[in-house]
């Protein structure tokens, strides 16, 4: 295998999430307590590529941090109901490295348990470790402190790590840890963020397909 352990974003990298689930639930709370403000998914994706959602809560809607915590809890009440669904092909891949003897991992900006159960729903292989929003704001990505921690706790080298994301942090996470970074844009159509991935990242992956060939 090219590489031991994979490690995968969750949110439009394994999941189809943002535009099914979580840009609704950001627009169905805008519209109960901001609602003089507006958001278009294609907006949603850009400022959760950069500067980070929420950079972009405060910055451009002006919210508290009070009202960032009524938002993560609108938020957690609108995903409890709702599942998301595996691109097609990400199963057989986890599947056929896990049988191969390597490792899974997942860093996240959703929640652990929301992450567990995605995979459990779409039939996926349990991750060997999980970080989401639970870290404390200054060990999340683009923090390179999870992929520091799951080379520790599995004893892997950098070279040994690659991280697979749709956006921004995950980059600037893997680069700051010194391991691979393959992004993928399979989620959205965004000229700016395909652009800014094609002219940085080693691998750029628009379909689950091409990911699929270059771990083969």
């Amino acid at each position: 295998m090219r590489y031991k352990c994979l490690v995968f974003d969750h949110d439009d990298t394994v999941v189809n999430s943002t535009a099914t689930i979580h840009y609704p639930s950001f627009v169905a709370y805008l519209e109960q307590y901001f609602p003089d403000k507006s958001c278009s998914l294609e907006h949603y994706f850009l400022k959760n590529f950069d500067p980070g959602f929420i950079p972009m809560c405060k910055g451009e809607y002006g919210m508290t941090d009070a009202d960032l915590e009524v938002e993560y809890r609108f938020w957690q009440d609108y995903v409890r109901t709702r599942i998301p669904q595996a691109y097609p092909g990400i199963r057989q891949i986890m599947e056929r490295h896990k049988a191969e003897g390597g490792q899974l991992c997942v860093v996240s900006h959703s929640v652990d348990k929301n992450i567990l159960r995605d995979y459990r729903e779409n039939g996926l292989p349990e991750p060997d470790l999980v970080f989401g929003w639970e870290q404390p704001v200054e060990r999340r990505k683009p923090d390179p402190w999870p992929l520091q921690e799951i080379m520790r706790r599995l004893d892997l080298a950098p070279s040994e790590l690659l991280m697979i994301d749709d956006l921004k942090p995950g980059y600037d996470m893997a680069k700051a840890a010194g391991v691979d970074f393959a992004a993928v844009g399979w989620a959205n159509d965004i000229p700016e963020i395909e652009a800014f991935m094609r002219r940085n990242c080693r691998l750029y992956c628009k379909t689950v397909e091409e990911l699929a060939a270059f771990l083969r």
